[in-house]
């Protein structure tokens, strides 16, 4: 009783993954219509006429020796073949077809879905970009979904064309034998069977080794490209990565080795069941045709019918195996483009005093997987037009703070208010484009100068005005005027013609991305000069706070010179604030703030 419970929901199981079929052929369908409706027609034409072929030639064959017996007149051989040639011509065409129509969808839709797959990307949460199992499911979604589902409809609509072949076969087949048909489908089923446990097999093997996967792509990334390559060749770690790709690969090449080994192995000897069957029908209707039961005609096609019955009703079990492994990798697709994303609920545009600014109320939080917080019981009050400068050493929680306040995060606990209202009742939208930053590890785009800085406000990024007006507040103008394009030079190294900045340069176009946010109230920076020598972090400051006057800004630096300027400061340890006050009011306290002054201090005298 248990066992057989258990081989149904086996069965059920194995019934359920054919669930993405549907799905899968509305995708194609939504993709394009008219490709669609002419695959189904020649799918129907293709289906159809090779049975109609292999009735023709039995005609041909019979009116031959009737002809030559004087029993019809010569000229009805001549015209079957014609019909026959004719007949193999549409067939030809249709075929021809139905390969462009697959070849043009296979185009569309692989786009289709890999758009989709970046739309979902796009709507996702940070958190579950850092989650590695999740990224390991957008990474299996992104391998193998814009074939698949190509793939499926092919071999759906390869299906159908089997079954009408079949079945017109199976209505010529039957008119000799009842037990022609039963042997021919007995014969086809162990091979099926055996495919369906291999592609089971194969696809778990696929899902497992995401991890791997995506280490060799790191691997690959790490000594091809030009941003790892000075230190890769300093350090002399060409030939250990190398190493560690090829152990990488090798360990998955004996997993498929073996997997190909087993299917091959079965796959020969179940064949010599078709095959023998095949011949056991041959000598079978050979009897037939000497005993004078059926004529040479009839004998020519039925051998004809058998072989091609045979092919067709395999090829059909192919494809139902194909369709089950096809829709084993669309349930990758489909689960990370099914995954919850929490939604924000805020839609407020406005606050409720514009006077408030932001406040940190107790505000607690522990990024994912970690069991010590980031953040414990953080707060403080900052003014519209006040500059705020938050010091600590790397991993105390400077960062993270600012990935809270731009709603990157939310709170474990505590609350985050701007103009009196919670964080989570802004439109997330309104909130950030109130916001302009600049992270430490900002992008350095692969676009024009312009782009570069234009991508700080999305909906102005072709505004050239607005591109000099914000590289003369980043600093960035007296370089980008001595580019050999000016603000249509292409940066970086991936495409033909660019150029490379030095890492002070890019840290003053990072500056003038945050300035193309002209209604931005309030600027966060992320020790956004860290590449620039003293004198130029001074010069930056001194323009940068002349241009703030009525801007909410938030500083993180290692450089005190820098931070002296803010009208509050506070010393963040272990994710907590330890000292709070003004540059004076902290060095008088002598605590921390005081010692790392002094000490930063003697190493300039």
């Amino acid at each position: 009783m248990r066992n057989r419970r258990q081989k149904r929901n086996a069965l059920r199981q194995s019934l359920a993954v054919f669930r993405y079929s549907g799905r899968a052929i509305a995708l194609v369908w939504t993709t394009s219509r008219a490709l669609t409706i002419n695959l189904a027609i020649l799918t129907l034409v293709a289906g159809l006429l090779p049975a109609a072929v292999a009735y023709i030639g039995k005609l041909i064959v019979d009116a031959v020796i009737l002809a030559s017996q004087n029993q019809v007149d010569s000229y009805r051989p001549l015209l079957y073949v014609g019909l026959e040639a004719t007949a193999v011509a549409l067939l030809t065409g249709s075929q021809r077809g139905l390969t462009v129509c697959q070849s043009l969808l296979r185009v569309l839709l692989g786009q289709r879905v890999n758009e989709l797959i970046l739309q979902k990307a796009m709507s996702l949460e940070l958190t579950q970009f850092e989650d590695s199992e999740f990224y390991d499911k957008m990474t299996n979604a992104r391998r193998e979904a814009s074939i698949r589902p190509l793939s499926l409809v092919n071999r759906t609509f390869g299906l159908v064309q089997s079954a009408l072949s079949l079945l017109t076969y199976g209505a010529l087949l039957v008119q000799f034998s009842i037990w022609a048909v039963v042997v021919l489908i007995l014969a086809a089923m162990p091979a099926f069977v055996a495919e369906t446990k291999f592609a089971g097999e194969a696809f778990r093997l696929f899902r497992w080794r995401a991890p791997e996967t995506r280490q060799q792509h790191y691997l690959e990334t790490l000594i091809a490209r030009e941003d790892f390559a000075k230190e890769v060749k300093l350090y002399q770690l060409g030939e250990m990565l190398l190493e560690r790709y090829r152990d990488i690969f090798y360990q998955l090449y004996d997993e498929d080795r073996n997997l190909t080994i087993r299917r091959g192995q079965w796959g020969y000897l179940l064949s010599l069941l078709s095959t023998a069957a095949f011949y056991v029908a041959y000598a079978w209707i050979v009897i037939e045709t000497v005993a004078g039961r059926i004529s040479l005609g009839d004998m020519t096609m039925y051998l004809t019918v058998f072989r091609q019955g045979q092919t067709t009703f395999s090829g059909m079990l192919t494809s139902i195996g194909g369709m089950y492994e096809d829709n084993l990798y669309l349930s990758n697709l489909y689960e990370f483009l099914e995954e919850e994303v929490p939604k924000p609920q805020g839609k407020a545009t406005k606050g409720i005093n514009s006077k408030d600014g932001i406040r940190f109320e107790n505000v607690t939080f522990t990024y994912p997987g970690s069991l010590q917080p980031a953040l414990k019981n953080i707060s403080f009050h900052l003014k519209p037009g006040d500059k705020l400068a938050i010091v600590g050493e790397n991993g105390s929680g400077k960062t993270t703070l600012i990935k809270l306040l731009t709603r990157l995060y939310n709170p474990d606990s505590g609350r985050i208010r701007l103009e009196g209202l919670d964080l989570q009742e802004w439109d997330v939208d309104v909130l950030r484009r109130r916001i302009g930053v600049i992270f430490q590890n900002f992008v350095r785009y692969q676009f024009t100068v312009g782009e570069n800085i234009g991508v700080g406000d999305v909906e102005r990024i072709e505004d050239k005005e607005l591109w000099e007006i914000a590289a003369e507040k980043g600093m960035a103008q007296p370089f980008i005027e001595k580019l050999p394009a000016g603000f249509s030079t292409q940066l970086g190294k991936w495409f033909k013609g660019g150029q490379e900045l030095s890492g002070g340069q890019w840290q003053k176009i990072a500056l003038a991305r945050a300035f193309m946010r002209a209604n931005a109230d309030i600027l966060v920076l992320d020790e956004p000069t860290s590449a620039m020598d003293a004198q130029a972090e001074y010069e930056i400051f001194n323009h940068f706070r002349t241009l703030t006057k009525n801007q909410m800004v938030i500083l993180i630096s290692h450089r005190f010179s820098t931070v002296r300027m803010a009208d509050k400061i506070l010393v963040i340890e272990a994710g907590e604030v330890v000292e709070e006050g003004t540059h004076e009011e902290l060095l008088q306290a002598k605590g921390r703030y005081a010692r790392l002054f002094y000490l930063q201090a003697a190493g300039y005298q």
